[in-house]
């Protein structure tokens, strides 16, 4: 339900401290403001000096918390069990109203953990794949993705076209 913008957040939250550290840093100069800026440049950059391991956990940490922020920020926009209601729908088995509520709660909750987990497993791959291969890679996380939404969506299009024209589709249901 997120989408690509938790990811977002999480890559623009990170990077901030690093990008003014790396304003005040001056690598090899003496003083004590210059020793603070090179940690927080080096723990704040993916390939910094043992940094690597405080940004790949805060990036994963970060884009799974703002994925559930995200949602829910959504969820209650959308205002869904009021809608339900109000439209005369229901959930068979769930009373009306607190009850519907609690209910697309909980089930929302447990559809975003996992969404959740995977959108912070693809924000650190890039990463974990350079750290064990060595190899630079040029397709990050937010690219990956760009890349996997684009062709998925080219996919459905084709589809759509296909069953138009009453032909029989590419994917095997």
């Amino acid at each position: 339900m997120a989408g690509m913008i938790p990811l977002i957040f999480a890559q623009s939250i990170i990077i901030f401290p690093g990008v003014v550290a790396s304003w005040f840093y001056r690598p090899g100069a003496p003083g004590f403001g210059n020793a603070v800026a090179g940690f927080f440049y080096n723990t704040f950059n993916p390939t910094g000096q043992g940094g690597g391991i405080v940004y790949i956990t805060l990036l994963f940490l970060l884009t799974v918390g703002f994925t559930y922020f995200y949602t829910l920020v959504l969820f209650q926009q959308q205002d869904i069990p009021e809608t339900l209601q109000r439209n005369g729908g229901f959930i068979p088995g769930i009373r009306p109203g607190k009850n519907t509520e609690q209910y697309l709660m909980r089930v929302l909750n447990r559809i975003t953990l996992a969404g959740a987990l995977f959108l912070g497993v693809i924000a650190v791959l890039p990463f974990i794949t350079q750290s064990i291969t060595g190899l630079q890679i040029g397709l990050g996380s937010t690219a990956l993705l760009i890349v996997v939404g684009v062709a998925v969506d080219t996919m459905r299009q084709l589809e759509a076209q296909l069953v138009m024209r009453d032909y029989e589709g590419f994917l095997s249901r």
